[in-house]
């Protein structure tokens, strides 16, 4: 099987650094077409030379981020077309970002993107069970040309090491591009809660909120959270190690409801204990107490009381930590993402 990757992020990005590995190690043979990095200006170009490569392929997998390009390819060529869509376009810029008002004339051009991509395409991925419910709800599909396909991360990378602490506390952590969804507002109102007990933070990355919740912090005059901007990959791995609790998501807007996220997938892949918040996607892969402990959302009293009964208790930590390790290696590896996209290929080429 050969075929073209086209995706709207560069190749360094996560989701097209990780399929790209995937496909690699299960004999496909790629011919890769992506942009130096995320600016829509490359797109010209690229389309050229997906045109171009085309004719060679046998299939064409589009990847995130792909609703502006996937409709120009079908008119550029009638090859079979896979799409990776990950997440919708809809659900981040409506639900997430407020971009626009459900229901608004912006709101329906975001939503026109995915199901043009949906229809223009022989099938589509998205990451979770819950979130193909929600497309086939909102766009009134019947979703036989979607599939679920957990994410993965890259396990060279991220696996299970030493815990190395630098600290006598008990360290939490989280990492992220501050998207609203991630919560971290709620983070910091539970590291305020917990100020005069042995626990500290670490909050790695930047993005959409980093500026509101830098104020946040200094507003609450925190002193158990330290900030770090974006570090490579690797460098994540060894931060993660020094944990003793690994957070996920915690938001209050929609999108919570629909995603489990990298963060999530890395911290089960770390053999980490995760704390998250409790929705269908994360329960489609982990159970409360047995492989993750689940909170409701937005609930910083609920978060802060969680982080004190995980950290006076180490069994349930490790408990955790094994029986989330142990789906990680059933579900969210490379290995397994590059069978289920293949066997996915295979289907449309036969």
């Amino acid at each position: 099987m050969k075929i073209l990757y086209v995706a709207g992020r560069e190749q360094s990005y996560s989701r097209t650094r990780i399929v790209l590995k995937a496909l690699e190690q299960q004999g496909v043979a790629v011919v890769p077409c992506f942009p130096p990095d995320r600016s829509f200006k490359h797109y010209p170009k690229l389309l050229w030379r997906a045109m171009k490569a085309a004719p060679q392929v046998d299939l064409i997998l589009v990847g995130f981020y792909g609703q502006i390009i996937l409709p120009f390819l079908r008119l550029l060529t009638w090859k079979p077309i896979l799409f990776d869509m990950y997440i919708t376009t809809y659900d981040t810029m409506v639900y997430d970002r407020a971009k626009a008002k459900p229901g608004s004339w912006k709101a329906k051009l975001y939503g026109l993107s995915d199901w043009l991509s949906y229809h223009m395409s022989g099938h589509s991925v998205l990451e979770t069970d819950s979130h193909i419910e929600f497309f086939k709800r909102v766009f009134r599909v019947s979703g036989k040309k979607l599939s679920r396909i957990f994410l993965a991360v890259d396990d060279s990378v991220i696996y299970p090491r030493p815990q190395q602490k630098n600290s006598e506390n008990f360290l939490v952590h989280f990492h992220g591009e501050y998207a609203p969804f991630h919560g971290i507002p709620y983070i910091l109102h539970a590291a305020k809660l917990l100020e005069k007990e042995p626990v500290e933070f670490q909050i790695i990355g930047r993005g959409i909120t980093y500026e509101a919740d830098q104020k946040l912090a200094r507003d609450l005059q925190l002193t158990n959270v330290r900030f770090y901007d974006v570090v490579p990959y690797e460098e994540l791995a060894f931060m993660m190690a020094r944990a003793d609790l690994c957070l996920g998501i915690f938001g209050d807007n929609d999108r919570v409801l629909r995603v489990t996220t990298n963060k999530v997938v890395e911290a089960i892949a770390m053999a980490r204990p995760l704390l998250t918040t409790r929705n269908e996607p994360v329960q489609e892969l982990l159970t409360h107490g047995q492989s993750a402990w689940l909170i409701e959302r937005a609930n910083p009293k609920a978060l802060a009381e969680a982080i004190r009964q995980l950290r006076r208790d180490a069994e349930l930590r490790r408990r955790i930590a094994e029986g989330g390790y142990a789906v990680f290696k059933q579900h969210c590896t490379v290995a397994e993402l590059g069978i289920r996209f293949k066997a996915i290929m295979e289907g449309m080429l036969s």
